[in-house]
């Protein structure tokens, strides 16, 4: 079997264009699919991709390691986000491709199952964009988190930390403590709650004074409490809160993870398999971390074939804890991808089609062109003027 083509799609879902990558096989009818969707850098991964194609064309799509090996050493550049992007829709296609050839689903060659139900978490809105990003007072964040446990989700992270600079103002700081008050007692405790701080503390001191505001109402974890790569921060923030830190979506390299859990600097660490490499590159990652005690919840908010690629990846990930999805981020989100995602009770059931077990609806894709996305970084601006981290 041999690779004759790579193809991309891309679909554009407001926020993000997804980026979904066809590889093609000179088996009749055999291709598979992956997503490499990254956040307005559409036309630069789609450019990626191209890329790299000649470097597989022509290679037998079974031999993954070997695909992946090709595309990071042969092209001598360290490949960054953009291309670690690229990379990860390619072998998540060969992956769907695999599991076709054998007719198995793609879990069974992971490892097989070490669950029967994968738990999961959405976010307010259910992931459409205004909702995450823009709901910052206590009467829309409670009508929110009670419209998301509704739909029978039993986690749900919220965006609520203010953008900031190296110090947190007081009135911030009761504001945050007010609205996580309010979520607490709105939802009980049996519903888990996390806060994604966006990286946007730009100080150890600034992000304890909100971790500690949080902390009375017992969240799950905190993610991103400090921009990425900032490993003595985190240690130093792990040190002085009982609160669990997580982090880890805009890591793409491997020995980045190696040197966060060598530091023991978090409780849970987030790659994307959309950009860390792919399926097998994640699950590479999840066992240093399993080494350390340190549990897994993948990064996720992209589209529908990234949400079965995390399926897949939880099925068969021993230290696997809860997975992010934002299948309300448009509200056709179905439409252009069918596939074995199916929620009971707040869980994920374990899927049993070959491969991904997934049907691209290229027509329906072909109905939402790329567009530029909607530029909210824009908004991280403090009043004096100065940018921060979104």
């Amino acid at each position: 079997m041999k690779i004759t083509g790579i193809e991309t799609r891309v679909v554009n879902a407001e926020m993000r264009n997804w980026v979904f990558v066809k590889v093609l096989t000179d088996e009749p009818g055999l291709h598979g699919w992956g997503e490499a969707t990254l956040e307005w850098k559409t036309r630069a991964v789609v450019g990626a991709v191209e890329d790299l194609a000649p470097l597989i064309v022509g290679r037998d799509p079974r031999d993954i390691e070997q695909a992946v090996r090709v595309m990071r050493k042969q092209s001598f550049w360290r490949l960054g986000a953009i291309g670690m992007s690229a990379i990860s829709g390619i072998e998540m296609a060969l992956w769907d491709i695999m599991g076709k050839h054998f007719g198995v689903p793609v879990w069974r060659l992971l490892g097989g199952k070490v669950r029967d139900k994968v738990g999961v978490y959405t976010h307010l809105g259910l992931g459409d964009m205004r909702a995450v990003y823009e709901t910052m007072e206590t009467d829309p964040l409670v009508e929110r988190a009670h419209a998301v446990v509704a739909k029978g989700y039993r986690a749900f992270k919220a965006v609520f930390i203010p953008y900031t600079h190296y110090h947190a103002p007081l009135p911030d700081v009761d504001k945050v403590a007010r609205l996580m008050e309010a979520l607490r007692k709105a939802v009980g405790p049996g519903i888990e709650i996390m806060v994604d701080f966006h990286g946007r503390p730009a100080s150890v001191g600034a992000a304890l004074a909100y971790i500690d505001a949080l902390a009375p109402g017992r969240p799950m974890f905190v993610e991103e409490p400090l921009p990425p790569g900032d490993t003595a921060g985190l240690k130093a923030l792990a040190a002085r809160t009982s609160v669990p830190l997580a982090t880890g979506e805009r890591l793409v390299e491997r020995a980045e993870f190696v040197d966060l859990l060598s530091a023991s600097a978090v409780s849970i660490i987030q790659p994307d398999i959309c950009h860390c490499g792919g399926l097998s590159e994640a699950k590479k990652i999840a066992a240093h971390a399993e080494a350390v005690g340190v549990g897994v919840a993948p990064h996720n908010p992209l589209g529908p074939i990234a949400g079965v690629a995390a399926l897949h990846f939880a099925v068969s990930t021993p230290n696997h804890v809860i997975q992010e999805e934002m299948v309300g981020a448009v509200p056709w989100y179905f439409d252009v991808v069918e596939g074995p995602i199916r929620m009971v009770d707040g869980f994920w059931q374990v899927p049993d089609a070959p491969g991904l077990g997934i049907e691209v609806d290229e027509a329906a894709c072909a109905r939402h062109p790329f567009a530029p996305e909607v530029l909210h970084t824009q908004n991280a601006v403090m009043p004096d003027g100065t940018i921060v981290d979104w």
